[in-house]
């Protein structure tokens, strides 16, 4: 089968399909608000990410922490004056959703959301939209750094190593905008992979998940030209845990190396698994960038300010000093 590369999507013209902007000629001159729904979620860096971008795009809009137990104050908060949008964490990207009036492909396709946003529709009225940015970050941390990586991922097979929902976000990204021609699955633990597959297969999801279960099947696949790492930074102990390692080793181990984004950054984004990868000769991307990118993808939703305006260094240069803070 023969693979183009497809050209990059504009997340904020595609928001338009759900209706025109809601900003009117002085918005970014306001006092708007965003937050951050979850709980807890009392050591996000979230909101130093965003009042950075916020600050360096010269808007005095802020983003906030709404830390509740209570999922009830959702809507209430979403729909206070003053609010131009939120982002969602756990525990509530699933079960949030189906208050918001519309999601998109990417939320449905996922099966979370982790960003609303604000459109009209044709008579004026007020529509929240849930979308999914994690998996954005993780498209916008290969291509922004490695410009031409789709000349080499593109109809290869790429590689995802964990169970979760970032597991998700990444699969999604792979497959719709970086060339995949087949995702590899690695977890310690089978049922999380079974559910993973299910829950795509049930959407309609049309690429190809390939459940890799022993260091003997990792050595006979073709190797995968990207990799994303979203596993917690512990030493393997249990059974499962120590297999997976051994299968990722294996496919690190492999002649061709690639690239790796290591969405892991707590408590240090140079992991074991990113120290790892590196002395094997492979080009690694620390999670602080999909996690700047995905919240970016929200601040291009609610500025409705293009990516290329963003103040990139500066919001890298918070971060850094925000982990060694940590």
């Amino acid at each position: 089968m023969g693979y183009t590369i497809q050209p990059k999507e504009d997340t904020l013209q595609l928001s338009y399909a759900y209706g025109s902007s809601p900003l009117s000629s002085d918005s970014l001159k306001q006092p708007l608000k965003t937050f951050l729904f979850g709980y807890p979620i009392a050591h996000s860096m979230a909101p130093i990410l965003h009042n950075t971008l916020f600050e360096g795009l010269e808007i005095p809009w802020t983003y906030n922490l709404n830390e509740t137990p209570d999922s009830t104050m959702f809507l209430p908060a979403l729909q206070s004056s003053n609010i131009i949008g939120c982002a969602v964490t756990m525990p509530y990207k699933v079960t949030l959703a189906p208050l918001v009036d519309a999601i998109t492909e990417e939320a449905r396709t996922i099966g979370a959301v982790n960003t609303v946003f604000i459109r009209k529709s044709e008579t004026g009225a007020i529509r929240y939209i849930g979308t999914n940015t994690d998996c954005i970050g993780v498209r916008e941390a290969f291509l922004q750094n490695y410009p031409n990586v789709l000349t080499e991922s593109t109809g290869k097979p790429a590689l995802v190593i964990g169970g979760g929902g970032a597991c998700r976000s990444a699969v999604y990204a792979l497959w719709k905008w970086l060339g995949a021609s087949k995702i590899y699955l690695v977890n310690r633990l089978e049922f999380e992979v079974t559910d993973i597959m299910a829950a795509f297969e049930a959407t309609g999801f049309q690429g190809e998940l390939v459940h890799v279960r022993s260091v003997g099947q990792a050595i006979e696949l073709e190797t995968p030209a990207l990799v994303v790492g979203t596993v917690p930074d512990f030493p393997p102990k249990e059974k499962g845990e120590i297999l997976a390692r051994e299968i990722a080793e294996a496919f690190l181990g492999k002649a061709e190396e690639g690239y790796i984004l290591e969405m892991c950054y707590h408590p240090k984004p140079r992991t074991a698994f990113f120290e790892l990868a590196e002395k094997a000769g492979w080009k690694v991307l620390p999670g602080t960038e999909a996690m700047m990118y995905q919240g970016i993808a929200q601040q291009v939703l609610w500025t409705e300010i293009p990516l290329e305006r963003f103040p990139i260094e500066q919001a890298k240069r918070v971060i850094r000093e925000a982990l060694m803070k940590h």
